[in-house]
C-alpha cells in the first residue's frame, strides 16, 4: 500500500465543501461550502485560501471560456465574475444544485437536491439556452465525469449507493442505455462527488467512509485513500501535470443524531470534516486530465 502524504490546505469548518473546480489558466482551485454560501479561491503557490463569494448556496462550479465562472446555485445558473458582477442563465427554485460540471461542448450540467422533499433530477444546459432534463427521481444527484473519448458520462445517485454509466454520442450529446456502474453496499459511505484520471478510472468520494475510491473501467475497485474525515465529499485533481488530488470534506451533522445514510458500524466520534485536503499522486504515475470548461457569452450590458 502506498503511503499517501495528505496535507491539509485550509480548515474552513465547512459544512458542506464541494464543487472543487480546478482553473490551470490561473493555476488555483475554487470550491465551495454550500450550506453557508461561501466560495473559496485557493492559490497553492501562495497557500491562501481566499474568501471570493459569500451569499447564494454554490452546489458546483466551472471554468466559463468567455470569462468569469459559472455557478450552479440553489437559485439557478449564474455567470459570476464577483459579487458585484454576475448574471443569471436560468433563475427559479427548480434548480437547487448540489453538484454540476461543464461538458465537452461548452454546456453545463447540474443536477438538484431539496433535502428530501422532492425528488432531484438532472439537467443539461445548452450554450443556446435550451434545457434538457436528463434524468429524474434522483435522491441526491451527484457527481458526474466522462471517459477520455467521450463516450461513457458517469452520474452518481447517492442515497442508493450507486453510480450510473451511460452511452455518450460526442456529437449531439445525446445519451442512452443507462446501466449500474458501481453499486456499494450499507458497510459503505455513500458515493459522492467524482472525476475521472486520465487513465479513465473514477474517483469517488466515499461520503461516511473516510476516503477515496479509485474503480477502473469495468468498475473494480483499484484502491483507495483513506483521509482523517469521515465526510469526504468531492475530488478534483490539478497542478502540475494534474498530479495533484485536491479533496473536500463536510462538517455537516457533527454532534447531531444519525442520519440514516451512515454506513453500518459509523464511528459518531470521528472527526467529520470541513476542511480541503491534497495528495500528490503524479510520482506513482497517476494523473488527472483537464476538466471541460462551458461557454456561454455575457449578456451586453
Amino acid at each position: 500500500m502506498p503511503d499517501y502524504n495528505i496535507k491539509l490546505l485550509a480548515s474552513e469548518n465547512a459544512l458542506v465543501g464541494e464543487g472543487p473546480c480546478w482553473d490551470p489558466h490561473l493555476g488555483v482551485l475554487f470550491w465551495s461550502d454550500i450550506r453557508t454560501g461561501r466560495v473559496f479561491r485557493y492559490d497553492p503557490e501562495t497557500g491562501d485560501n481566499e474568501l471570493i463569494h459569500h451569499g447564494k448556496y454554490v452546489g458546483g462550479i466551472a471554468v466559463n471560456k468567455q470569462g468569469g465562472l459559472v455557478f450552479g446555485t440553489w437559485e439557478g445558473v449564474q455567470l459570476w465574475r464577483s459579487d458585484d458582477d454576475f448574471q443569471w442563465l436560468h433563475h427559479g427554485e427548480t434548480y437547487q444544485f448540489n453538484d454540476c460540471f461543464a461538458g465537452p461542448r461548452g454546456e453545463f450540467y447540474g443536477g438538484s437536491y431539496f433535502d428530501g422533499a422532492a425528488p432531484g433530477a438532472l439537467y443539461r444546459f445548452e450554450t443556446d439556452g435550451r434545457v434538457e432534463t436528463i434524468a429524474e427521481d434522483v435522491g441526491i444527484s451527484n457527481g458526474m465525469g466522462f471517459s477520455s473519448d467521450l463516450k461513457t458520462f458517469y452520474h452518481t445517485d447517492s442515497p442508493i449507493r450507486t453510480i450510473f454509466a451511460y452511452d455518450h454520442n460526442p456529437e449531439t450529446g445525446a445519451l442512452t442505455n443507462k446501466r449500474e456502474y458501481v453499486k456499494l453496499g450499507t458497510e459503505e459511505g455513500i458515493p459522492d462527488g467524482m472525476t475521472v484520471d486520465a487513465q479513465d478510472h473514477v474517483w469517488s468520494a466515499n461520503w461516511g467512509g473516510s476516503c477515496i475510491i479509485r474503480f477502473d473501467p469495468d468498475g473494480v475497485e483499484e484502491r483507495r485513500i483513506s483521509f482523517p474525515a469521515t465526510q469526504t465529499s468531492a475530488p478534483m485533481f490539478g497542478g502540475d501535470g494534474f498530479g495533484d488530488l485536491y479533496v473536500t470534506t463536510a462538517y455537516n451533522g457533527t454532534g447531531e443524531p444519525p442520519s440514516g445514510i451512515e454506513p453500518v458500524n459509523y464511528d459518531f466520534n470521528a472527526h467529520r470534516g470541513g476542511e480541503l485536503y491534497r495528495v500528490h499522486l503524479g510520482d506513482q504515475g497517476i494523473h488527472g486530465k483537464a476538466e471541460f470548461e462551458a461557454n456561454f457569452k455575457w449578456a451586453d450590458r
